[in-house]
């Protein structure tokens, strides 16, 4: 069914092209020409988690810094 399905959009941020996946799983965020990108569920998202996720990786970040 169409609700199935992935949609996928290029988004220009900084420079840099990335293509977004959102898929019935959630949302990928991907560099174009890379493998790896970030992915979400969307129970993460609905829930909150996905904010907590993104302040604990500043987090880690300030520290590796």
């Amino acid at each position: 069914s169409a609700r199935q399905k992935t949609i996928k959009r290029e988004l220009t941020l900084d420079d840099r092209t990335y293509t977004i996946a959102i898929a019935p799983e959630g949302v990928k965020v991907t560099e174009k020409g890379k493998r790896k990108g970030r992915e979400i569920s969307w129970r993460a998202i609905v829930s909150g988690d996905a904010q907590l996720a993104e302040d604990l990786k500043i987090s880690l970040d300030a520290l590796n810094a």
